[in-house]
Protein backbone atom coordinates (compact mmCIF):
# COMPACT_ATOMS: atom_id res chain seq x y z
CA UNK A 1 0.00 0.00 0.00
CA UNK A 2 0.70 3.69 -0.53
CA UNK A 3 -0.53 6.94 0.26
CA UNK A 4 -2.66 8.30 -2.47
CA UNK A 5 -4.69 11.47 -2.52
CA UNK A 6 -8.12 10.92 -1.06
CA UNK A 7 -9.79 12.55 -4.07
CA UNK A 8 -8.51 10.23 -6.56
CA UNK A 9 -9.39 7.15 -4.75
CA UNK A 10 -11.84 5.10 -6.77
CA UNK A 11 -14.19 2.18 -5.59
CA UNK A 12 -12.13 -0.11 -7.93
CA UNK A 13 -8.51 0.39 -5.65
CA UNK A 14 -7.46 -2.12 -3.02
CA UNK A 15 -7.63 0.09 0.32
CA UNK A 16 -5.66 -0.35 3.01
CA UNK A 17 -8.14 -1.19 6.34
CA UNK A 18 -11.02 -1.13 3.88
CA UNK A 19 -12.33 -4.60 2.52
CA UNK A 20 -9.40 -5.62 1.18
CA UNK A 21 -7.93 -9.25 2.38
CA UNK A 22 -4.38 -9.71 0.99
CA UNK A 23 -4.61 -13.36 1.84
CA UNK A 24 -7.51 -13.76 -0.58
CA UNK A 25 -4.90 -12.14 -3.45
CA UNK A 26 -2.74 -15.08 -3.60
CA UNK A 27 -3.10 -17.38 -6.60
CA UNK A 28 -4.11 -14.76 -8.51
CA UNK A 29 -2.97 -12.76 -12.40
CA UNK A 30 -2.50 -9.59 -13.65
CA UNK A 31 -4.36 -8.92 -16.84
CA UNK A 32 -1.97 -6.74 -17.93
CA UNK A 33 0.55 -5.35 -17.66
CA UNK A 34 0.95 -2.59 -14.66
CA UNK A 35 3.66 0.19 -15.24
CA UNK A 36 5.40 0.63 -11.23
CA UNK A 37 3.56 2.38 -8.85
CA UNK A 38 0.33 2.17 -10.76
CA UNK A 39 -2.82 1.28 -8.56
CA UNK A 40 -3.60 -1.89 -8.58
CA UNK A 41 -7.84 -2.08 -9.23
CA UNK A 42 -9.82 -5.32 -8.64
CA UNK A 43 -10.45 -5.47 -12.39
CA UNK A 44 -6.94 -5.91 -12.88
CA UNK A 45 -6.36 -9.22 -11.38
CA UNK A 46 -8.28 -12.02 -12.13
CA UNK A 47 -8.83 -15.74 -10.18
CA UNK A 48 -8.13 -19.00 -10.61
CA UNK A 49 -11.54 -20.25 -12.37
CA UNK A 50 -12.52 -16.67 -13.35
CA UNK A 51 -13.03 -16.27 -16.93
CA UNK A 52 -9.86 -15.46 -18.50
CA UNK A 53 -7.66 -16.64 -15.97
CA UNK A 54 -5.90 -19.31 -18.05
CA UNK A 55 -4.92 -16.70 -20.80
CA UNK A 56 -3.64 -14.55 -17.98
CA UNK A 57 -1.68 -17.48 -16.22
CA UNK A 58 0.15 -18.16 -19.91
CA UNK A 59 3.97 -16.68 -20.09
CA UNK A 60 4.16 -14.65 -23.16
CA UNK A 61 4.13 -16.71 -26.30
CA UNK A 62 2.98 -20.07 -24.99
CA UNK A 63 0.05 -21.73 -25.50
CA UNK A 64 -2.41 -24.12 -23.19
CA UNK A 65 -3.03 -27.52 -24.68
CA UNK A 66 -5.33 -30.01 -23.52
CA UNK A 67 -4.49 -33.71 -23.50
CA UNK A 68 -6.83 -36.58 -22.87
CA UNK A 69 -5.88 -38.60 -19.64
CA UNK A 70 -7.20 -41.71 -17.92
CA UNK A 71 -6.71 -42.56 -13.77
CA UNK A 72 -3.91 -45.01 -14.87
CA UNK A 73 -1.87 -42.76 -17.19
CA UNK A 74 -2.54 -39.67 -15.11
CA UNK A 75 -0.75 -40.30 -12.16
CA UNK A 76 -3.82 -41.08 -10.23
CA UNK A 77 -4.72 -38.15 -10.02
CA UNK A 78 -2.15 -37.30 -8.10
CA UNK A 79 -0.87 -34.40 -10.44
CA UNK A 80 -1.52 -30.89 -9.71
CA UNK A 81 -1.41 -27.44 -11.53
CA UNK A 82 1.52 -26.23 -11.29
CA UNK A 83 3.24 -29.44 -10.98
CA UNK A 84 6.30 -30.57 -13.94
CA UNK A 85 5.67 -33.91 -15.76
CA UNK A 86 7.11 -35.64 -18.70
CA UNK A 87 4.78 -36.69 -21.74
CA UNK A 88 5.25 -40.29 -22.36
CA UNK A 89 3.76 -41.66 -25.82
CA UNK A 90 3.08 -45.44 -25.70
CA UNK A 91 2.09 -46.91 -29.79
CA UNK A 92 2.26 -50.32 -31.48
CA UNK A 93 4.97 -51.06 -34.07
CA UNK A 94 5.68 -53.86 -36.64
CA UNK A 95 8.28 -55.76 -34.89
CA UNK A 96 9.21 -57.47 -38.12
CA UNK A 97 8.60 -61.24 -37.96
CA UNK A 98 5.44 -62.54 -37.86
CA UNK A 99 4.18 -62.13 -34.12
CA UNK A 100 1.88 -59.41 -32.87
CA UNK A 101 3.03 -55.60 -32.86
CA UNK A 102 5.44 -54.27 -30.25
CA UNK A 103 3.67 -51.82 -27.82
CA UNK A 104 6.55 -49.44 -27.23
CA UNK A 105 6.68 -46.09 -24.82
CA UNK A 106 9.20 -43.19 -24.86
CA UNK A 107 9.64 -39.59 -22.93
CA UNK A 108 8.43 -37.49 -26.09
CA UNK A 109 8.49 -34.44 -23.71
CA UNK A 110 10.07 -33.25 -20.46
CA UNK A 111 9.62 -30.62 -17.78
CA UNK A 112 5.71 -28.87 -19.26
CA UNK A 113 4.06 -27.32 -16.54
CA UNK A 114 0.28 -28.60 -15.85
CA UNK A 115 -1.49 -25.38 -16.14
CA UNK A 116 -5.08 -27.25 -15.37
CA UNK A 117 -6.56 -30.57 -14.30
CA UNK A 118 -10.16 -30.78 -15.76
CA UNK A 119 -11.06 -27.13 -15.26
CA UNK A 120 -9.38 -26.66 -12.27
CA UNK A 121 -7.07 -24.04 -12.26
CA UNK A 122 -5.44 -24.21 -8.57
CA UNK A 123 -5.68 -27.00 -5.89
CA UNK A 124 -9.10 -27.68 -3.86
CA UNK A 125 -8.61 -28.14 -0.32
CA UNK A 126 -10.72 -29.99 2.77
CA UNK A 127 -11.26 -28.10 5.94
CA UNK A 128 -7.83 -29.31 7.57
CA UNK A 129 -6.21 -27.75 4.34
CA UNK A 130 -5.04 -30.65 3.10
CA UNK A 131 -5.31 -30.98 -0.88
CA UNK A 132 -8.16 -33.08 -2.11
CA UNK A 133 -7.30 -35.32 -4.64
CA UNK A 134 -9.94 -36.02 -7.77
CA UNK A 135 -9.68 -37.93 -10.61
CA UNK A 136 -9.92 -36.26 -14.05
CA UNK A 137 -9.98 -36.99 -17.43
CA UNK A 138 -7.95 -34.17 -19.20
CA UNK A 139 -5.20 -32.00 -18.22
CA UNK A 140 -4.11 -28.43 -19.85
CA UNK A 141 -0.10 -27.96 -20.54
CA UNK A 142 1.72 -24.60 -21.19
CA UNK A 143 3.44 -25.35 -24.27
CA UNK A 144 5.46 -23.25 -27.16
CA UNK A 145 3.48 -23.34 -30.19
CA UNK A 146 5.70 -25.94 -31.82
CA UNK A 147 5.42 -28.51 -28.76
CA UNK A 148 1.32 -28.03 -29.17
CA UNK A 149 2.12 -29.35 -32.90
CA UNK A 150 3.89 -32.16 -31.84
CA UNK A 151 1.30 -32.77 -28.89
CA UNK A 152 -1.30 -33.16 -31.44
CA UNK A 153 0.57 -35.36 -33.64
CA UNK A 154 1.27 -37.73 -30.62
CA UNK A 155 -1.84 -37.71 -29.78
CA UNK A 156 -2.97 -39.42 -33.18
CA UNK A 157 -0.03 -42.26 -33.23
CA UNK A 158 -0.54 -43.84 -29.70
CA UNK A 159 -1.73 -42.77 -26.26
CA UNK A 160 -0.15 -40.55 -23.72
CA UNK A 161 0.89 -40.92 -19.87
CA UNK A 162 1.89 -38.07 -17.36
CA UNK A 163 5.09 -39.48 -15.50
CA UNK A 164 5.26 -36.46 -12.36
CA UNK A 165 8.88 -34.47 -11.96
CA UNK A 166 10.16 -34.49 -8.55
CA UNK A 167 10.84 -30.39 -7.42
CA UNK A 168 14.06 -31.25 -7.58
CA UNK A 169 14.80 -32.02 -10.71
CA UNK A 170 13.71 -29.20 -12.10
CA UNK A 171 16.90 -26.72 -10.86
CA UNK A 172 19.13 -29.63 -12.17
CA UNK A 173 18.08 -29.88 -15.79
CA UNK A 174 18.26 -26.41 -16.00
CA UNK A 175 21.63 -25.82 -15.43
CA UNK A 176 22.59 -29.18 -17.79
CA UNK A 177 20.86 -27.39 -19.98
CA UNK A 178 22.83 -24.13 -19.71
CA UNK A 179 25.93 -25.77 -19.13
CA UNK A 180 25.23 -27.57 -22.52
CA UNK A 181 24.49 -24.77 -24.38
CA UNK A 182 21.28 -26.21 -25.68
CA UNK A 183 19.72 -22.91 -24.10
CA UNK A 184 20.58 -19.88 -25.21
CA UNK A 185 20.98 -16.77 -22.69
CA UNK A 186 20.50 -12.79 -24.35
CA UNK A 187 23.33 -10.92 -23.37
CA UNK A 188 21.07 -8.60 -21.88
CA UNK A 189 19.30 -11.26 -19.78
CA UNK A 190 18.69 -10.69 -15.61
CA UNK A 191 19.13 -13.21 -13.10
CA UNK A 192 15.98 -13.87 -12.82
Amino acid sequence: FQPWPQELVENAYFVEGGDTDISKLQGTVVRFEIPASQPITQGALVKPGDRGFLAAALGPGMRAVTVPVSTASAVAGFVFPGDRIDLVLTQSVNGGGDGPPLRVSETILRNLRVLATDQRTSNDTDENGKTVVHTYSNVTLEVTPKIAEKIAVAQTVGTLSLSLRSIADNATDLERALASGSIKIPDDATPE
